[in-house]
C-alpha cells in the first residue's frame, strides 16, 4: 500500500511490503516512479521483503535533489524508518548510481548490488547539458518521443504499443523541475575512481539493444568492480524491469532476496 513518508522537511512516496528473509530495496530511473517494478515484485518469491520509493521530483513524491548523494540518503533514510539493513539494492540507470552511492555510503545498509543498465557514468557532461536545454525550451513531452526509442528495445516497441504509450504519459507527466534537478545530478556523476571501494558482491545486467547504457558500459563496470560479474538480456532495452522482469526477479533471488 503507498505511504508517505516526511524526510528532511519532504513528504516521499513510498510503498513498503513486509515478509520475511532478506529484503529488497528498488530504486528507479530517470523520469519513472515505482510502479515500473511491478512485474519484478510480482515475479519475487512469495513473502520477499520490498521497499520501492519515487525519489525526489518524480511520482508522487516532493522536492528536487541535484546530486546522487541526497538520493541515496533519502533512500537510507527511508530504510532507517522500516528498520532495514543488509538489503538486495536493485537500481536501474540513474537508480544505480544510487544503488553505487548507497553502497559507499551506508555498506550495512546493503549486502548485494543488482546494477542494471547503468555504468560507473551515465553519458557526457555535453549531452546531459542537451536534454536540460530541450526540456527547458520546451517540456518533457518534447523529448519524450526520443525516449521511448531508448527505453525500449524495437521489438517492444512494435510489440506493445499500448504500453509503451502508457511510460511515455508516466514521464510527460513527471515535474519538470524535478526531472531538470535529476539530469544535473546524472551529468555530474562518476563512479570510476570509488568503484573499487564498493566491495558488495554486484550483478551488473545490460539489455542486449540499450542504446542509452550500451552492453559496453555494463562490461566497464562490472569490470571495476571488486565482486562485479556481468550478465547480459537479449533482445531488451534499457528498462529490463518492464519488458523481462522475470529475469530481474531471477538476478535478484540469485544474490539472496527472501533468502
Amino acid at each position: 500500500m503507498p505511504e508517505f513518508l516526511e524526510i528532511d522537511g519532504r513528504v516521499l512516496h513510498v510503498a513498503f511490503r513486509a515478509g520475511q528473509g532478506r529484503p529488497v530495496v528498488f530504486s528507479n530511473s530517470l523520469g519513472t516512479d515505482l510502479r515500473i517494478w511491478d512485474g519484478v515484485v510480482a515475479a519475487l518469491p512469495e513473502g520477499t521483503p520490498v521497499l520501492r520509493m519515487d525519489k525526489r521530483g518524480h511520482g508522487l513524491s516532493e522536492g528536487t535533489a541535484d546530486t546522487i548523494e541526497a538520493f541515496a540518503g533519502d533512500a537510507a533514510a527511508v530504510m532507517g524508518r522500516y528498520g532495514i539493513s543488509g538489503a538486495v539494492v536493485c537500481g536501474v540507470s540513474i537508480g544505480g548510481l544510487v544503488a553505487q552511492g548507497l553502497a559507499l555510503a551506508r555498506p550495512d545498509l546493503v549486502s548485494a548490488l543488482l546494477l542494471s543498465t547503468t555504468g560507473l557514468r551515465i553519458g557526457t557532461p555535453r549531452s546531459w547539458q542537451d536534454r536540460m536545454e530541450a526540456v527547458r525550451a520546451g517540456g518533457l513531452d518534447a523529448v519524450a518521443d526520443g525516449m521511448m526509442e531508448r527505453w525500449f528495445s524495437p521489438a517492444f516497441r512494435r510489440a506493445q504499443p499500448a504500453v509503451v504509450a502508457g511510460y511515455r504519459t508516466m514521464l510527460a507527466r513527471q515535474s519538470p523541475g524535478g526531472y531538470l534537478a535529476a539530469c544535473a545530478a546524472l551529468r555530474d556523476a562518476d563512479f570510476t575512481e570509488a568503484a573499487p571501494r564498493i566491495g558488495q558482491p554486484a550483478l551488473c545486467l545490460a539489455g542486449e539493444t540499450d542504446i542509452a547504457t550500451p552492453p559496453e558500459t555494463l562490461r566497464a563496470l562490472a569490470d571495476a568492480l571488486p565482486r562485479g560479474r556481468y550478465r547480459e538480456i537479449a533482445g531488451v532495452g534499457h528498462l529490463p524491469c518492464i519488458e523481462a522482469p522475470e529475469a530481474v526477479s531471477a538476478a535478484l533471488t540469485e544474490l539472496g532476496a527472501g533468502g
